[in-house]
């Protein structure tokens, strides 16, 4: 049985972490299948936007496997952090939109993976940490960057130096998460963003994704320069010919990502 399951129906691509008996917990060999289908979905036409969430009803994920991240030394835990790291900057620069349906723990590298995702919706039983500290490590899959930039330094400080849970709806209303909706609705509910997403125009939703996460990295001024090309790279694409022709015509732009 593989440890990340996908399903690709209307355009969504489902990935589920499958590994239940271990909480959905992160090891290499998860990691490396995640990784992979990322890569296919990337490149595939037919994907048009990505949910990610875990097996169960217990935990979206429950952290790194602990049996592996008790045999690290300095080389191996630095290989597997900075692994674990290209992952998820490769989840966050896919280029099209991911959104993490947690449902249940999301802890350590679940919380790090859900925060790689460009949306959160969480079931009201979800939990998130930051819990290295308790192991006598700290985050190493973006987990003190990544919370840092969604709620704050001052938040961040507090998930990533205490390590304890924080409920959804403290989640949501720190900023980590999106929306919070009961767990029976869950996947209903990210489904339904999710085909919206899909119905988009790609190549907007591309650049939106890019223009938000290289303006992070940069100072104001280049940001808003990079914002620049990418609204004239839109403005030279099909899509917008549709999208603005739909509007004039009052129907429904059909966008095909040209």
């Amino acid at each position: 049985m593989p440890n990340v399951l996908s399903n690709l129906e209307n355009k969504v691509l489902t990935i589920t972490i499958n590994r239940p008996d271990k909480l959905n917990a992160l090891n290499q060999a998860t990691l490396h299948e995640l990784s992979t289908i990322i890569d296919q979905a990337k490149n595939d036409q037919d994907t048009a936007a990505i949910i990610i969430t875990g097996s169960g009803e217990k935990a979206f994920v429950a952290g790194a496997d602990i049996s592996e991240l008790a045999t690290t030394d300095v080389m191996t835990g630095m290989k597997f952090s900075s692994y674990g790291q290209s992952v998820f900057n490769h989840i966050e620069n896919c280029g099209k939109p991911v959104i993490a349906a947690v449902n249940g723990f999301a802890l350590g590298g679940g919380c790090e993976l859900a925060m790689a995702c460009h949306l959160r919706i969480a079931s009201e039983n979800a939990q998130f940490g930051q819990p290295e500290i308790k192991l006598g490590v700290i985050p190493g899959f973006g987990g003190t960057q990544r919370l840092t930039r969604l709620v704050g330094k001052g938040k961040s400080m507090e998930m990533n130096l205490l390590g304890d849970m924080v409920p959804a709806e403290k989640a949501e209303q720190i900023g980590l998460v999106n929306s919070v909706v009961p767990q029976d609705q869950l996947l209903a509910t990210v489904n339904k963003i999710a085909q919206k997403l899909a119905n988009s125009a790609p190549i907007a939703l591309s650049m939106t994704i890019d223009a938000i996460n290289k303006g992070l990295e940069c100072s104001l001024p280049d940001a808003l320069d990079y914002e620049v090309k990418a609204f004239g790279i839109c403005c030279a694409s099909d899509d917008k010919n549709e999208g603005t022709s739909a509007f004039l015509e009052k129907r429904k732009a059909v966008f095909k990502g040209k």
